[in-house]
Formats: C-alpha cells, sequence, structure tokens
C-alpha cells in the first residue's frame, strides 16, 4: 500500500495545493534502475516532509541521441542500422523494468507496453527509410518515445515501492504551437490543462509522473520543446499550478562558479537570482535550459538545482532577490562553437534601414545573436555555428562584404551590479592578458560582462579568471566549507 501521510491537497475553486513541489529529475537521474530506486527514495522523502509532488523525468541518459541516430539512419535508407539501435533500446528499458518491478504480472505488463511501443517506433522507422526525409515532425516523433517510456518506468517503479503514482502523458497538458523541434508552449492552454488534468489526481493523493520535454500542438500532433526541455517542462508545469517550488534534479551539486571539469576549486553557489541564473543558462551553463528561469519568474516561484546522486547537498537556490555578495562574481560561463560574422559595407553602415535588414537575414532563419559590435564601417555579431551559418552568409553577401570566423568561444562572467564596480573591467582583461580578446560587450547589462575568444583559448581563460575572482570567496552566497574539506583531504 502506499506510504506516507495524508495532508489536504486542494482548496475549493480549483486552486493547487499549497505545499505542491515540481520535481524534474534528468537523464542521469533515471539511467538505470539503480538511479530509479535513488529518484524514488528522495520523491518519498518529499511526502514524508508533508509536501504534494508532480514529477516531471527525461528520457534514460544518452537514450534521445541514440534515438536521433537512428532516425538519421533511416532517413539515410540504413534501415538495418536504425533498428539494430532501437533493439538495443528495447533490450535496456526492458531490463531496467524487470530489475525495478518484482511483482510478476507488474511487471510482465510493463514489459509488454514497453515491446509495444519499440514496435511502433520501429514502424515508424520503416516507414522513414522507405521515404528517407527526415522532417522535424517524424524527428519529434520518434525523439518523443525516450520520455514516453521513462515515464511509464518510473511511475511503475514508484508505485512498487510504495508510493500512489500514476503517469500521466505530458502530451494531454503541455500544448504548443506547431513549430517543431523547438515548439513555443501556449501558456494560457498548459494552465486549464494542468488543473483540469493533475488537480483532480492530486486530491486523491497520487504523484503524477509525466515525461518532460515532449509536447504537442492543438491538433494533437507531438512536438518537443527543444534539447534540454525537460527543466521547462518543469517550470511550466510549476507556473501552471503556482508551486510552492520547483526542483531541478540532475547529477552535480548545484550551479557552480565554473565548469568542474576545467576548474576541480570550483564552488557550489549556495543563492543566486533568477536573473543572474538566466544569463549564466543562456550563455552556457549546463545545470539548466535557459527558458526554465521564465514561468518561475512570473509567479514568483523559488527553484532549486539539487543533485539526486547527493541528495543531502542543498544545492543551489535561485530567487527573485539574492543577498548582496561582497565577489564581484557569481559564475563564469562559456559557450562554444559559435561564429563571428563581420559585415562590412562603409557606403550604407549609417543609412536608415539598414541594420534591420541585416537582423531580417537573422529572423528568416530564426537565428539567435548572442553579441553585436558596430564600428564606422562595419558590424559584427556571434551566432551558433549551426547549419543555417551558408544560407545566412550568402544572404548577407547581397547587402555588404562578408567575413565569418568559426570555432569562438564567448566567456560570460555574472554578478551582482558589475557595471557599478570601478575598475573591474581592468581586473577582468589583466587576468587573461595572454589571451587575445575579439569582441567585449560591457554595460549592455549590469550583471553581465562577455567576451569572444577562440575556442581552444576558453578553458585557460576560465581557470585564470577564476584564480583571480575566487580567491576569498563570500561564505554566505558560496559553499567555501567544500573546499575546506577538499584542502584538508588532498593534504593527507
Amino acid at each position: 500500500m502506499p506510504s506516507g501521510p495524508r495532508h489536504a491537497r486542494s482548496s475549493e475553486n480549483g486552486k493547487a495545493p499549497m505545499n505542491l513541489v515540481v520535481m524534474k529529475f534528468g537523464g542521469t537521474s533515471v539511467e538505470d534502475a539503480a538511479a530509479i530506486g535513488r529518484t524514488a527514495a528522495i520523491v518519498k522523502s518529499r511526502v514524508a516532509q508533508g509536501k504534494t509532488p508532480v514529477v516531471v523525468v527525461s528520457a534514460m541518459a544518452k537514450v534521445t541521441d541514440q534515438l536521433l541516430r537512428a532516425a538519421a539512419s533511416a532517413a539515410q535508407g540504413d534501415r538495418t542500422g536504425a533498428l539494430a539501435i532501437t533493439s538495443r533500446l528495447r533490450g535496456r528499458h526492458r531490463d531496467a523494468a524487470a530489475e525495478l518491478i518484482k511483482s510478476p504480472n507488474e511487471c510482465c505488463a510493463l514489459v509488454d507496453l514497453i515491446e509495444q511501443r519499440f514496435d511502433s517506433l520501429d514502424e515508424v522507422l520503416r516507414g522513414l527509410a522507405v521515404l528517407l526525409e527526415l522532417t522535424p515532425r517524424i524527428s519529434d516523433l520518434i525523439v518523443s518515445y525516450g520520455e514516453r517510456l521513462s515515464s511509464r518506468i518510473v511511475a511503475a517503479a514508484f508505485c512498487e515501492r510504495g508510493l500512489d503514482a500514476v503517469r500521466v502523458d505530458a502530451r494531454e497538458i503541455v500544448i504548443t504551437d506547431s513549430e517543431f523541434q523547438r515548439a513555443a508552449p501556449l501558456d494560457a492552454l498548459i494552465e486549464k490543462r494542468a488543473h483540469e488534468r493533475l488537480l483532480p489526481l492530486l486530491d486523491e493523493h497520487k504523484v503524477p509522473v509525466m515525461g518532460g520535454f515532449i509536447a504537442s500542438n492543438e491538433s494533437g500532433v507531438t512536438t518537443t520543446l527543444g534539447r534540454g526541455g525537460s527543466d521547462f517542462t518543469g517550470a511550466l508545469i510549476g507556473g501552471a499550478l503556482s508551486a510552492e517550488a520547483i526542483e531541478i534534479w540532475t547529477d552535480v551539486d548545484g550551479i557552480m562558479t565554473a565548469d568542474p571539469r576545467v576548474c576541480p576549486d570550483a564552488l557550489r553557489v549556495k543563492v543566486i537570482s533568477f536573473e543572474e541564473a538566466a544569463e549564466l543558462a543562456y550563455f552556457g551553463a549546463k545545470v539548466l535550459h535557459p527558458a526554465t528561469i521564465l514561468p518561475a519568474v512570473k509567479k514568483n516561484i523559488p527553484v532549486s538545482v539539487l543533485n539526486s546522486r547527493n541528495a543531502r547537498c542543498e544545492g543551489t537556490r535561485i530567487i527573485s532577490l539574492a543577498p548582496h555578495c561582497r565577489s564581484p562574481f557569481k559564475s563564469i560561463a562559456v559557450k562554444k562553437k559559435l561564429s563571428i560574422i563581420d559585415i562590412v559595407a562603409s557606403p550604407m553602415l549609417m543609412t536608415h534601414g539598414y541594420l534591420s535588414q541585416i537582423f531580417a537575414v537573422f529572423d528568416k532563419h530564426k537565428c539567435a545573436v548572442d553579441m553585436v559590435s558596430t564600428s564606422e564601417v562595419s558590424v559584427s555579431l556571434t551566432v551558433d555555428s549551426n547549419a543555417s551559418l551558408p544560407e545566412i552568409v550568402a544572404d548577407l553577401s547581397q547587402l555588404a562584404d562578408v567575413k565569418c570566423e568559426g570555432k569562438k568561444a564567448l566567456v560570460c562572467m555574472v554578478g551582482d551590479d558589475i557595471r557599478g564596480q570601478n575598475g573591474i573591467a581592468a581586473q577582468v582583461f589583466n587576468a587573461i592578458r595572454h589571451i587575445n580578446v575579439r569582441m567585449i560587450s560591457q554595460g549592455a547589462s549590469e550583471i553581465n560582462m562577455s567576451f569572444m575568444i577562440e575556442e581552444d583559448d576558453a578553458d585557460e581563460a576560465v581557470r585564470s579568471l577564476h584564480a583571480a575572482f575566487f580567491k576569498d570567496p563570500d561564505p554566505g552566497v558560496f559553499d567555501t566549507e567544500a573546499r575546506k574539506a577538499q584542502t584538508v583531504n588532498s593534504e593527507q
């Protein structure tokens, strides 16, 4: 029987319970039976604390990548290769189910469902191998199987471990436009569907389990929110239900002062503002999807980034107003695989409408611009080095002379009121005086200083900056105790 205390859930007027928490678990938190077991224990602990959880899960780790490879193989006519990939995935999901579910009847039912889903997926891939055209719509359908399967397995595992869980198809709630592969959510419809579909389950003391990332348009056709979109799903559901908190469970202890793989002495940031976290997410920090913060900001819902492999760690808390930090920066993020586009047209630069013509090209190709710099005769922009770059350059060449340089990286330093600190730019560029800087952005934002360098120099730049600015971190904002413990261990 499901365990845990019973609490009053929804009030009248169709409002969500005050103690509702949306818990999103990433791919590494559901990658195998052991990870799913840890996830179940974390959710049970929240129920024991009197919380009302709604759970959102990603596909099992690396499954989305493998589904994309299967789709690509099928589109090239390699039906055998595509089906070989899904065969391995079929076995992985089946094995996880068998390890998690001890009841023979329940296990057989779950394995049968997994087999049916993979049979359906294989039919899609066989058809694709005949058509030889992978459209965005078909791509979304294929990759959706990852979350559709993981949510089934996780819900069954929760029930096995005493949680009264029920799987909910996210596509019934998260409604979007029809921009396949990067669909935009329709907030009003999502709120309506979330209240209709989830509140009755919460009233019955059930734990809804949904797949992240996947959605549907108003016609019921499967869409996705873009890579990493499970975070976004969690935030959308949290916002729709005005949750007490949104928890993003991953495989790191929270937002760090830098990538620990680059800076082994990186510190956990205890607390950070919505604005700072959004800047870091957009400019390369991998912990959060860039859009995650938006629904939380609208409803002023605190977001916590936590580690499912170290559940005792308090993680990073993201709130509207973070406490003042005596250190100038909170974190350093890096965005790689960028290109600089230089557009030179001296006769036209200051003419009316010239810049709008330039940006119309990027709008046409749905390409976001990260940084812009202008001089007397040129405009320089930075963009992701994506597949549309040749077409973008071709269109821009009709307006002016264009030069494109790839393999660039954007280093973004985020902190409270950078613009108000005297001499901060001199300190930054002195720390990386041995590295060539191509473009600089300072002053456009009070909390962000960014610059472009060669991609090969990015790690060295981050290490130099981290050494310069995190010598004496503020213990109220950073986990300095972890650094002390690390120092003691290294000395022993």
